[in-house]
């Protein structure tokens, strides 16, 4: 047992002691931190170790060691699905009696780590996007078409998927009009409620499509956060970092979550491979629904990551405050092209 005068570590003990290379069971020359806003990833010369904060907010809770522990052992068996031995284990962090950290045994956990094998960055998508071609995204895209033609079917009524759409909206919404956000990033409030009422009116407008979909079992438990960063052209290829926190959140409509791909793939001037994405979906799922849909959940999803953009500016001390403004700008943006230029209601 730990002694109970010894103090227990913060994050930034547990951050210090994980960035020194020797605290490592295998050998690396150097660690690497990268920090997302609600974990920290610490990569030696193989291996990547992410460290979830101790954060808790309307939508996901780590804020104890117990929840830390589950939503880590989650992440290890959802990110499986589309991954072949890259989430290896979950690793403890632990005390001896003397107060030391090891990632050896012996002592108490004080935190856990899911542990992955790394993957070569130059096969990223984001790597490869200038070069990329249809046929490099082929077992990718096969690989994620097998993938929603075996997810778990959600159980919703068309209400209850309608209902859910318009709560995101109006709660990201509400978000990026707080008013701190209003003073750090001066954004065109008009704008954002013309592009809210845009897509709130699509939902109306469109609400037996949208319903259809939740009736029709098109709602399934899918990625929930499928960006390029996520995706790797290996052989086989690999796609990591699902939302594990929230099954709401990651229960989608596939083309909402390849929209999402499209959009970001469309941000990095490569709008041909989101079309490509979308395409190879609709021809091997044998779902194809008017190409409103897809236009629609590309909008949803820019409103999203704007609020997502925009958060990070409220995390006390900001690394880059600059690049956080100019991301809410740019999806702000997109989301205004799909909403307000005529494309949204077109069929």
């Amino acid at each position: 047992m730990t002694d109970p005068a010894v103090k227990l570590p913060d994050l930034e003990e547990k951050t210090r002691f994980l960035l020194a290379a020797a605290s490592y069971p295998e050998a690396t020359a150097s660690v690497r931190l990268v920090e997302t806003h609600m974990a920290r990833v610490f990569l030696t010369d193989h291996y990547a170790y992410k460290m979830k904060k101790p954060v808790r907010s309307s939508y996901l809770d780590f804020s104890s060691l117990d929840k830390r522990y589950a939503v880590c052992r989650e992440e290890l068996r959802l990110n499986r699905r589309l991954t072949d031995n890259v989430y290896l284990e979950v690793v403890a962090l632990r005390m001896d009696p003397r107060g030391r950290l090891t990632l050896g045994e012996g002592g108490v956990p004080v935190e856990w780590l899911v542990k992955m094998r790394r993957l070569r960055e130059d096969a990223s998508l984001p790597a490869l996007i200038d070069t990329a071609t249809t046929s490099m995204l082929a077992p990718l895209l096969q690989r994620l078409c097998d993938f929603y033609l075996d997810a778990e079917v959600i159980p919703l009524t068309g209400p209850q998927y309608l209902a859910r759409l318009r709560r995101q909206c109006e709660d990201w919404h509400e978000r990026l009009l707080a008013p701190e956000l209003e003073r750090e990033l001066a954004l065109n409030v008009g704008e954002i409620n013309a592009i809210v009422t845009a897509l709130l009116e699509y939902q109306t407008s469109a609400a037996e499509l949208l319903g259809g979909r939740a009736e029709a079992g098109r709602i399934v438990e899918g990625h929930g956060d499928l960006r390029p960063e996520h995706c790797f052209l290996t052989q086989p290829p690999q796609v990591i970092d699902c939302l594990e926190f929230n099954r709401t959140l990651r229960c989608v409509d596939p083309v909402d979550e390849l929209s999402y791909l499209a959009l970001e793939c469309e941000l990095l001037g490569r709008k041909d491979l989101g079309e490509t994405a979308l395409e190879s979906y609709y021809r091997c799922c044998g779902d194809r629904p008017p190409p409103a849909l897809a236009r629609f959940y590309r909008a949803y999803r820019a409103l999203l990551r704007a609020h997502l953009a925009a958060a990070h500016l409220q995390d006390g001390e900001v690394a880059e405050p600059q690049k956080w403004r100019h991301k809410t700008r740019i999806y702000l943006e997109a989301a205004r092209r799909y909403c307000l230029d005529g494309n949204l209601g077109k069929t």
